[in-house]
């Protein structure tokens, strides 16, 4: 889900409020956005904890569904209550939600098995699909550095599928397929970041998450074609059951993982400018690492290493020239879910 928002206006010029706010800035932004990515890869790790015991759609239904009362509760209430909400681009935020659904199920079902560092660096090509898309779509001027950028984030992938077909994992094209529906998403937030307000993008793409996921439960959720066994496909299609127990523990923190690593990163990208924030996010990288050797005693091969580099730094050297440049994008530009 996307709650993203341009940085707070600076005091006024040569004041000491000035120097004092942005000091706070250069602390607090980047602490709140490594604060938001543990909050999301940490939802990624419950996730795929959760992936044998539960159907995709049922746990993205109880994660937004607790997301959503939290939304409701805290964040609407600072931006303007329900007429926050009000919207004339009803098409566009559907398409904005179909998006992002679209991510988050590819995403997971490839993260049911695969590890989550591996998941993790294919998903970050995800801002430089967003330089193309701004480029076809929104008619915005890419320069060559930007193409090395997208070039090199692109080799990284490669290395990280290894073409050479002796270890070709074919559920390695859903987190790349999950990127793809982000570019989407955040390609859409720069048309309605103009008029609407962040409650309202975060609300209805949380109102389409419900309805899918539901949809998805209604039509799959008894099981009818369940194939058995792990892996992707049953963990889409596996049959809804009430969790028991404990298992409600799990539910609740995926709903508040997620919603709290949204307020986080809203609360970095208010606070900071996006050139000082998107790099931090890359601190996702290690943390799924430490996820992965922790949880399910994995440890990235040495062609994720590589790819994981060159996705890095392709990401990295486009956002160095869109500060050269002094644009900031509406959308945030490390990857999020």
């Amino acid at each position: 889900m996307s709650t993203n928002a341009a940085p707070l206006p600076p005091p006024p010029p040569g004041s000491g409020l000035r120097n004092k706010a942005l000091a706070a800035s250069a602390i607090w932004g980047p602490l709140a956005a490594v604060g938001a990515s543990f909050a999301f890869v940490t939802n990624d790790a419950l996730m795929k904890l959760q992936s044998a015991n539960f159907s995709l759609h049922e746990l993205v239904f109880f994660r937004t569904l607790i997301g959503m009362i939290f939304i409701t509760a805290v964040v609407m209430p600072f931006d303007g209550g329900l007429v926050s909400l009000r919207t004339k681009r009803w098409r566009l935020h559907l398409l904005r939600g179909l998006c992002v659904v679209f991510a988050n199920m590819t995403f997971f079902a490839g993260l049911s098995v695969l590890p989550i560092a591996t998941s993790t660096a294919i998903f970050f090509v995800s801002p430089l699909i967003i330089t193309c898309f701004s480029f076809f779509f929104l008619g915005e001027r890419v320069g060559p550095h930007r193409w090395a950028a997208v070039a090199c984030g692109l080799l990284g992938v490669l290395i990280i599928f290894d073409l050479s077909g002796q270890r070709l994992q074919w559920a390695l094209l859903l987190p790349l397929a999950a990127s793809f529906g982000y570019a989407g998403l955040h390609t859409l937030t720069r048309v309605i970041g103009t008029t609407d307000k962040t409650a309202a993008m975060t609300f209805y793409v949380s109102l389409s998450f419900l309805a899918i996921s539901l949809g998805m439960g209604l039509v799959f959720g008894s099981g009818w074609l369940y194939p058995g066994g792990d892996g992707p496909l049953s963990f889409l299609l596996r049959a809804w059951r009430w969790p028991q127990g404990s298992e409600w523990y799990f539910v609740l923190a995926l709903g508040m993982t997620s919603s709290i690593g949204g307020l986080l990163i809203t609360l970095a990208y208010r606070k900071s400018d996006a050139s000082l924030i998107a790099p931090v996010e890359y601190i996702s990288m290690p943390i799924s690492i430490v996820w992965g050797l922790v949880l399910f005693s994995t440890w990235p091969e040495p062609r994720v290493w590589w790819g994981s580099a060159l996705i890095i730094a392709g990401g990295l050297y486009s956002l160095w020239r869109e500060h050269r440049r002094n644009r900031v994008p509406i959308e945030r530009l490390g990857p999020r879910r």
